[in-house]
């Protein structure tokens, strides 16, 4: 990626978060632990649903795909937000940064998709039931991956080729704890134009595509629901909707407001809010949601725990 950017610059220096030193160790162990806590929930969920036969249906093939992709969206974001909280100056290689947004950008994409694929299982699942395990056969739900994991890789390498490409030849500071398009944008002298509008028309284009494939959707869904005689039906139904609903409004919510607004009103302390929101929290909320509203997921994991007890508490008498 550095041999096609005419460049003085070869490194950058993360800003992070905050410069108040007496904040730095308190942020740092509040933002490990967040860290940790999204690695084993998400790979938890993972284990959890690979390991239960019961759960080897496409709501859950999705749900293990949505948790491997908040794993990794955190991994690519988190570690280095933690070495900004323990060094003096944070320093990111060129290459490390074009690699770095285009990771970010490959899973934020991704999720969005996912989410959207989501929202079509339920609509199948609960609108026609008769002809669920049909219509997500294996086949589609492998498509309804493998589409926007593909969109989502060719999206951020055009980004980031085009992002990279300008000249960086003043300042080498990012006020960002990440490498993102918005503050890499503040450090370019070449002409952010035609760069600026690539995004916001991607970011619609993405956007607007996922969220009207989430809400139609929904509106099927809530119809038919509103249709059921039985109120336990209803209920039911309303209930393996929930966590989904509660992950788009959060996740699409946040990215609304950081994307889709005139570069004018972007404030980089404001994305950095945001920023953290999406990136660290959202990745950790994701097994939480999911878990504790999901009864299959819950009882997996009973049985999980079961199963490794007695395991353990045999392997302990025989000794």
């Amino acid at each position: 990626m550095a041999q096609i950017n005419c460049t003085q610059v070869t490194e950058f220096i993360l800003v992070g978060l905050t410069d108040h030193q007496e904040l730095k160790m308190p942020l740092f162990m509040v933002f490990l632990s967040i860290y940790l806590f999204t690695v084993v929930g998400n790979l938890g969920l993972i284990l959890v649903i690979r390991a239960d036969a019961r759960l080897n249906t496409p709501m859950y093939f999705f749900l293990s795909h949505l948790a491997f992709v908040d794993f990794c969206y955190s991994s690519v974001i988190t570690p280095k937000m933690l070495a900004n909280f323990l060094y003096q100056q944070n320093v990111i290689s060129f290459n490390a940064c074009a690699a770095q947004l285009g990771c970010f950008l490959t899973l934020m994409v991704s999720e969005c998709l996912l989410l959207a694929s989501m929202a079509y299982d339920r609509y199948v699942a609960i609108c026609n039931p008769l002809l669920y395990m049909i219509t997500m056969s294996p086949g589609t739900c492998l498509q309804l991956v493998a589409v926007p994991y593909s969109y989502s890789f060719l999206l951020a390498l055009c980004h980031t080729i085009l992002t990279f490409r300008l000249s960086y030849c003043h300042s080498n500071i990012i006020n960002h704890f990440y490498c993102d398009d918005m503050p890499l944008l503040r450090l370019t002298c070449s002409d952010t134009h035609t760069k600026q509008l690539w995004i916001l028309v991607c970011a619609g284009i993405t956007l607007i595509f996922s969220v009207l494939i989430i809400c139609v959707s929904y509106m099927f869904i809530i119809s038919a629901i509103l249709k059921m005689h039985s109120a336990e039906g209803r209920h039911k139904a309303f209930s393996t909707c929930s966590s989904h609903m509660l992950a788009v409004t959060i996740f699409y919510g946040t990215l609304i407001f950081m994307y889709l607004q005139p570069s004018s009103k972007h404030s980089l302390d404001t994305d950095k809010m945001a920023s953290v929101f999406y990136t660290v929290i959202i990745p950790m909320l994701n097994p939480l949601i999911y878990s504790l509203r999901n009864k299959g997921v819950k009882d997996a994991l009973k049985n999980v725990i079961i199963n490794r007890n007695q395991a353990l508490v045999f392997t302990r008498l025989r000794k």
